[in-house]
């Protein structure tokens, strides 16, 4: 039979609410050796709370969604940065009482829909379009933080690393050992969003150096390991007079890497490649990856403490929070 929180009380000779409160987290007003002791107890007699039963007690689910866009017909891949982002959010998360719901979404309508059918107390989206976060509007005002986003929606007001900064830094790397023709690797971009920033931050760096860069040297590629192979085997072909390339993820530089040496070419020794992230296989291929960091850590931390001020009444957040970026030089880049 299921021990309860009345065999716990019982034992340990306190009140029902005692127990409840010491289970639950909220030690304010229970002595140090009540807590001791009641814990011992449940750790002896093997309780386990029952979520379902919190849940409605307390009415609120402490499940908080992550929601990012997939595909109808395809299996739900995520970029090795959205992977650390999803473990750093939820080891968050999980030390402050709460569980992560991981949910693909199709449709923006969905993300409403994921809200109320899940009974979210709180959602980060992150991998949408700026255009698409700039509708998201939950019917029932549950609070949604945006990661990675651009948009002015002030419902979604997040956390995002900056992105025009890590550009600039990556291009003035390149222009300082010499290079004069370096291609920018990304996906299809707008006029906003993250790679619009590092785009902007790329080019100032040429106008600060007096460099004018051509856009012939601009390369359109889905930022994965196999199209970057793909990009970077036919680099020489396309791009002749390139002798550095920025890739807007660490995956997509070191899928080009790759490609350059099926081609025949050398890292550093022919093209010199500079990634975004600093994601852990940065430090494991050959050569490592030069490239700009971001704190994913810092990033799951402060989104998690935002959300949460929102879902627990403590206010909802102003602007959103831009964290520093640094260049990281190691083997994948040298003088021209």
């Amino acid at each position: 039979m299921p021990v309860t929180l009345k065999d716990i009380a019982a034992e340990a000779g306190v009140s029902l609410m005692t127990v409840s409160n010491v289970v639950n987290g909220n030690h304010d007003k229970v002595s140090a050796g009540t807590i001791e002791r009641v814990r011992a107890i449940v750790d002896r007699r093997g309780y386990v709370a029952n979520a379902s039963a919190r849940s409605l007690a307390a009415k609120t689910s402490r499940l908080i969604g992550l929601l990012v866009p997939s595909s109808e017909h395809d299996i739900l891949v995520l970029s090795p940065h959205n992977v650390a982002v999803f473990g750093f959010l939820e080891r968050q998360l999980r030390d402050r009482g709460y569980h992560l719901l991981f949910r693909g979404v199709n449709e923006t309508a969905e993300v409403d829909v994921a809200l109320r059918s899940w009974n979210l107390d709180g959602a980060v989206v992150l991998g949408f379009l700026d255009e698409e976060v700039d509708g998201f509007r939950p019917t029932g005002g549950t609070p949604i933080l945006a990661l990675d986003s651009y948009s002015a929606n002030t419902r979604t007001t997040g956390v995002r690393s900056d992105d025009r900064e890590g550009g600039r830094l990556a291009a003035e790397h390149l222009l300082a050992l010499g290079h004069r023709r370096i291609a920018f690797a990304s996906p299809a971009f707008s006029d906003v969003g993250l790679v619009r920033q590092r785009f902007e931050g790329f080019l100032q760096a040429h106008l600060e150096a007096g460099v004018a860069w051509d856009p012939a040297d601009q390369v359109v590629v889905d930022p994965t390991w196999e199209f970057g192979v793909t990009a970077g085997a036919a680099l020489a072909g396309d791009h002749p007079h390139v002798t550095a390339v920025f890739a807007t993820a660490d995956i997509l530089a070191v899928g080009i890497t790759e490609g350059l040496r099926q081609d025949g070419r050398s890292v550093p020794g022919d093209v010199s490649i500079v990634g975004f992230d600093d994601i852990d296989v940065a430090h494991y291929v050959t050569p490592k990856l030069t490239t700009v960091r971001q704190d994913v850590a810092a990033k799951g931390s402060i989104a998690a403490s935002m959300l949460l001020d929102e879902v627990q009444g403590r206010g909802a957040p102003g602007e959103p929070v831009v964290i520093p970026v640094e260049l990281v030089v190691r083997d994948s880049t040298a003088v021209r």
